[in-house]
């Protein structure tokens, strides 16, 4: 069950991205909401943080609660957590679809330990899928898990979503990922696999991803297509 906090934050986080709390308006009062789902003024504060940490809210002392964030035009994933691709298009109101390539074990051999951090020797299911959004073949994903622990991978997993699968049939914690941003030029997978339309090159997102145990279970390369590539973040200035 979800704490009352994350059922606030859940419910004015969607209120505010489908519109009924448009930019630059104020959302009720802290009275109103702790009114409204029968909690503490601290139950409150808490989800209306989580929403600023999010960069959807502002809080102005005096004013209330002010609402900052805008819907993006391009297709838009978080920098600072961790979204599969299924949550990411839900969220952004898009058509997505995976199309898996191929699924099969390997073992690390020392170049790949280099690369990838994965330990020399040990056995990994490298999965290859591409990310359709509204039609267009937009992402190749190329992944790599530790065997050990994300056993028995299929397709049928691989195409819904293997978070869901890590996380609710194998009841691991996903906890941490290490991410790194580059522009590089197309190979001729991606040219493959991909409607380039012309572009010679891809955004690439490399994640080295970890479980509560400090276990990097993931290695994953996420290449994009750049008209499609879109990441967004919160910074916050600290005061001086």
């Amino acid at each position: 069950m979800k704490a009352i906090f994350d059922r606030i934050y859940s419910n004015l986080l969607e209120q505010i991205e489908t519109g009924k709390y448009p930019y630059q308006s104020f959302l009720p009062s802290e009275s109103e909401l702790a009114k409204d789902y029968t909690c503490s003024h601290n139950t409150v504060r808490r989800a209306i943080r989580l929403l600023a940490q999010g960069g959807y809210v502002q809080p102005i002392n005096g004013k209330g609660v002010r609402v900052i964030w805008l819907p993006v035009e391009r297709e838009a994933f978080k920098i600072g957590g961790i979204e599969t691709f299924k949550e990411a298009a839900r969220r952004s109101g898009l058509h997505a679809m995976t199309k898996v390539l191929s699924i099969e074990h390997a073992s690390v051999t020392e170049s790949f330990a280099c690369e990838s951090g994965f330990p020399v020797g040990s056995d990994v299911t490298h999965v290859e899928r591409v990310r359709y959004i509204d039609g267009h073949a937009a992402i190749l994903d190329r992944n790599w898990y530790l065997t050990e622990l994300v056993p028995n991978l299929t397709p049928a997993i691989a195409e819904d979503s293997i978070y869901d699968y890590v996380e609710g049939t194998l009841g691991m914690r996903v906890t941490t990922s290490r991410r790194t941003f580059t522009a590089e030029k197309a190979l001729k997978a991606d040219r493959e696999a991909i409607d380039l339309d012309g572009y010679d090159f891809v955004a690439v997102v490399t994640n080295h991803t970890f479980n509560d145990n400090g276990i990097m279970f993931e290695y994953t390369q996420s290449r994009h297509h750049p008209k499609h590539f879109s990441f967004t973040t919160v910074a916050l200035r600290d005061q001086l």
